[in-house]
């Protein structure tokens, strides 16, 4: 039998190899929850490419949170693009484009991504809706019945909400995103970055043609009295051709812009907002009409 000195010690020695394993599984756990749950931001260098490839994917997500807004609020399964053919929401590119390397000087607060996401977000918000109502004459949004608005275009509740839509998006969405994009080989980088780029570009530039052929047909079939209506026209000559023609009675037709563009409104010279679906009433603008029991009260 052993004498109980010798005996404690290996008991000593055995409690402190436990020990030992014990605190060895607590930072390997500690490490796998790290590696789980905490996103860590990879160092990247903000080009001009990867300007571009924030706006396609941001523009894409934007989209699909649109639409599943519009099915949420209105009970409807419509458009929510910015242009006739790509699934994009442009305005989310372009806020996400602008915010990523605006917000990184604040990321050391969450308060401070918050307030200068809102005001950035905010200012994007303004800039398009200026510009759609001062190039392509039309009213993509209009919050004149909201408190706290100016001119319509930005509203305090959506200032609010891009504020929190930029701390989701520093702090967890893109940080994912970028992720993503690192796993992409440089060729198929290249060719999805600059791919989607030149179609959206040709996507854009179609857009603006076919909305002139539109109000064109429009003004002229309803005698509207749109504001600044000539700058919008097109003349007979070029309405006239072939080519035209069949674009005005296919993809430029009164069906595919009002499903495209389900919220498409205008001002007529006495400052009167019009919305386009309540001239062209035989058109349904959506693609499909849910219950009202999956519609938010």
């Amino acid at each position: 039998m052993e004498p109980t000195e010798e005996i404690s010690k290996k008991a000593e020695v055995v409690l402190e190899e436990v020990k030992e394993k014990v605190e060895n599984a607590k930072e390997a756990g500690k490490q796998i929850l790290q590696e789980k749950f905490v996103i860590e931001e990879p160092v990247v260098k903000i080009t001009f490419k990867r300007l571009l490839a924030y706006f396609i994917i941001y523009s894409f997500l934007g989209f699909i949170v649109e639409t599943i807004f519009g099915i949420l609020t209105k009970g409807v399964l419509e458009s929510r693009q910015s242009c006739l053919f790509g699934p994009f929401c442009c305005i989310y590119g372009v806020g996400a484009a602008l915010m990523i390397p605006g917000l990184q000087k604040f990321k050391k607060s969450n308060w401070g991504i918050f307030i200068a996401g809102a005001i950035e977000g905010s200012m994007v918000e303004y800039a398009l809706s200026w510009i759609g109502e001062v190039f392509f004459k039309i009213k993509w949004w209009d919050y004149s019945n909201m408190p706290f608005n100016i001119n319509g275009r930005i509203t305090l509740v959506f200032t609010i909400f891009w504020g929190l839509l930029s701390l989701g998006l520093i702090r967890f969405i893109n940080p994912y995103i970028e992720k993503m994009i690192n796993k992409l080989s440089k060729k198929w980088y290249n060719i999805l970055t600059f791919g989607f780029t030149a179609f959206l570009l040709a996507d854009l530039l179609i857009t603006a043609f076919g909305l002139k052929v539109f109000y064109t047909r429009l003004m002229k079939e309803h005698n509207l009295n749109i504001k600044d209506g000539q700058a919008l026209m097109i003349s007979d000559e070029i309405m006239d051709t072939k080519i035209v023609k069949a674009l005005s009675a296919t993809i430029f037709s009164d069906e595919k812009i009002l499903k495209t563009f389900p919220n498409i409104k205008y001002e007529d010279e006495n400052g009167k907002i019009v919305w386009i679906k309540d001239i062209l009433t035989d058109i349904q603008p959506y693609y499909f009409k849910f219950s009202n029991k999956f519609k938010l009260k």
